[in-house]
């Protein structure tokens, strides 16, 4: 099972980076807290201190269409937010 889904980079947590030390994750729905917390110290080579999740439920979404009304449904997704130790840095664009 793949945890780590992909990080979440917008411009709220990119502030709670820099000040917070708090990094976002979309993770598997199964995922518990110790295997995310597990799954980011062996990927990133960071220290964790704490995992807090949420769980999203998907939305229902109505467009019109020349057809009619299309209804459909947003996927579920969890998110977990991850502290880190201090002094401890996750940098996302070294890949690039």
């Amino acid at each position: 099972m793949e945890i780590l889904v992909k990080p979440i980079i917008t411009e709220k947590m990119t502030a709670q980076a820099e000040k917070l030390n708090r990094y976002g994750f979309v993770v598997a729905k199964q995922a518990n807290k110790l295997e995310i917390k597990g799954a980011i110290e062996k990927m990133y080579g960071v220290k964790v201190d704490s995992v807090n999740t949420q769980q999203y439920v998907g939305k229902v979404k109505t467009r019109n269409t020349t057809r009619g009304i299309a209804i459909g449904r947003v996927n579920r997704y969890k998110k977990a937010i991850v502290t880190l130790k201090d002094g401890e840095v996750i940098d996302f664009y070294a890949s690039i």
